[in-house]
């Protein structure tokens, strides 16, 4: 049976990063299917998205196209990756084309709003306050050209992410697994498992070594996890 993960990235992040995952993948694991976002790599020129709801929607009919030629498919999201794979997930299933499951990574649960804000700062404010959210700084940024056409893109990421609600409080029948590294100082264990509130379905709440980026430093142990649920 052929079978997929259709993959959202975090914010300032896009589908190259998902890619790289494709060269050592472990024994059974579905294929990575990245999706792209607007305003970055390959569709750079193209305004990004600062609604959740409003990406989720124009996000849906390109996830259910890139994964049309599988028999099925699982949907995975980081941090605000995990909220905007959520709504995709309600909204394909709205669609009649249900995933096998929803992977929530270093996310908690969709009710969960931030006290502190990045969106408003001023850029060293703003860049700091970012680096804490997410537990490390992007190596382009220390670089002032790249950091000037990055800066866009990461506001908007981080206003959509900041300003996000789910769009309604009912839960979705699609089987949550919700995602944590062990040592991640930004999500608590008890936040991750708020997402057990959003689905009718079966949840399970799994650990990975590492931190909040754990996907970033070694994204082994993660697809190993997905490969074994998937598989059972």
């Amino acid at each position: 049976m052929s079978l997929a993960l259709a993959c959202l990235p975090f914010a300032g992040g896009g589908a190259g990063f998902y890619r790289a995952w494709t060269d050592d993948l472990p024994g059974g694991c579905p294929d990575i299917v990245p999706i792209q976002l607007p305003g970055r790599e390959e569709l750079f020129i193209d305004p990004p998205y600062t609604d959740a709801l409003a990406a989720a929607r124009e996000l849906t009919p390109t996830v259910a196209a890139a994964v049309a030629d599988y028999d099925a498919y699982a949907v995975f999201g980081h941090s605000l990756g995990a909220v905007l794979a959520f709504e995709v997930a309600r909204e394909l299933s709205r669609a009649g084309r249900s995933p096998a499951k929803l992977f929530v990574s270093g996310s908690p649960g969709p009710r969960s709003g931030r006290e502190d804000r990045a969106t408003g700062l001023r850029d060293q404010d703003f860049l700091a306050r970012v680096e804490q959210f997410a537990g490390y700084r992007h190596e382009a940024l220390g670089d002032p050209e790249f950091r000037e056409l990055l800066l866009p893109l990461l506001r908007a990421d981080v206003e959509m992410h900041e300003n996000y609600k789910p769009a309604t409080d009912d839960p979705i029948a699609v089987p949550i697994v919700s995602l944590r590294g062990a040592e991640d100082a930004l999500v608590a264990a008890d936040q991750a498992r708020e997402w057990r509130q959003e689905t009718v379905a079966e949840f399970a709440y799994v650990e990975v070594p590492g931190r909040h980026m754990y996907l970033a430093d070694d994204p082994r142990a993660l697809l190993e996890a997905v490969t074994r649920i998937l598989a059972g």
